[in-house]
């Protein structure tokens, strides 16, 4: 018996349909070669084989960085450092905070929400940076907001994810007297707001996040309440070891800024080490 070749045995397999099933054949074939002159092969092959997660916005298209103002809502520091942003290319503002920065952390969240549905209106992602009590916010705007569909990457700086003995000891100084409002009552180690969300953590997920502390904070205490599941943590001695720095100093301190400068470009996030201390000092400058 004569060999078929693998092209005769093709159109012979062709020439047994219904015309109409070899009509639908020819039609999806021709579909299938716009779609690859449209995008271009490569690049279809690219998104096939892409291992980034859907629904993340890329890390290369660098958009607005907005900064979230810890407890009590003040900005000076964080002006600082927006300017500092601005000064590397970048576009960086501040958000204001409701109720003077001491109401509920969840209306804050909604607040910040606001923030980031202006900015990407006219920019390809945001990044945001949350100070103090302004990470918990950005944390349960993530959770609450589908955040990691809409931020690149988040920064943090001395964050009391897990609560300070500081806000208990305001309660316990007596909430009537106003020693102890909502957002104050929030940040108490165990409290049901920070419970929900480690109850929830890593389990949802969230954008690429550096988590920054100084181990000489004496306003959250512990300082290791910064610490986050899945986050890349930071404790600034860890690549600067003689650095001195409080929890107000964060915003502000040359390390810290550099670190902050070098976490929003398009590098994978990761924690620095001591070589690159005296690097990201001059960064910040």
């Amino acid at each position: 018996m004569a060999r078929i070749r693998p092209a005769a045995a093709l159109g012979r397999r062709l020439g047994a349909l219904s015309p109409r099933r070899r009509w639908f054949l020819g039609a999806s074939l021709a579909a299938v070669v716009a779609l690859l002159g449209a995008l271009g092969a490569p690049a279809l092959l690219s998104r096939l084989d892409s291992s980034e997660p859907t629904g993340y916005p890329a890390q290369d298209r660098l958009g607005t960085v907005l900064l979230v103002p810890g407890y009590g809502g003040g900005t000076e520091s964080l002006d600082v450092l927006a300017a500092r942003i601005r000064a590397a290319g970048r576009q960086a503002e501040v958000v204001q905070l409701p109720d003077g920065g001491v109401g509920d952390l969840n209306q804050q969240a909604s607040v910040l929400d606001g923030y980031v549905s202006d900015a990407l209106k006219s920019a390809p992602s945001v990044d945001l940076i949350g100070y103090s009590a302004g990470g918990v916010v950005v944390r349960l705007w993530v959770e609450q907001h589908d955040g990691s569909a809409k931020a690149r990457r988040v920064i943090t700086l001395g964050s009391p994810f897990h609560g300070t003995t500081v806000a208990a000891a305001g309660a316990a100084a007596g909430a009537g007297a106003g020693a102890c409002p909502a957002a104050c009552q929030q940040l108490i180690p165990g409290s049901s707001l920070l419970d929900q969300l480690d109850a929830g953590a890593p389990a949802t997920g969230h954008p690429p996040w550096l988590s920054i502390w100084t181990q000489q904070d004496q306003t959250v205490v512990p300082p290791t309440s910064a610490q986050l599941p899945d986050a890349v943590g930071v404790p600034v001695q860890s690549v600067c070891p003689s650095e001195q720095v409080s929890h107000g100093q964060l915003p502000t301190d040359a390390a810290v800024v550099g670190m902050v400068l070098q976490a929003l470009g398009t590098a994978p996030l990761a924690a620095p080490d001591p070589s690159q201390c005296s690097a990201l000092r001059a960064l910040s400058r």
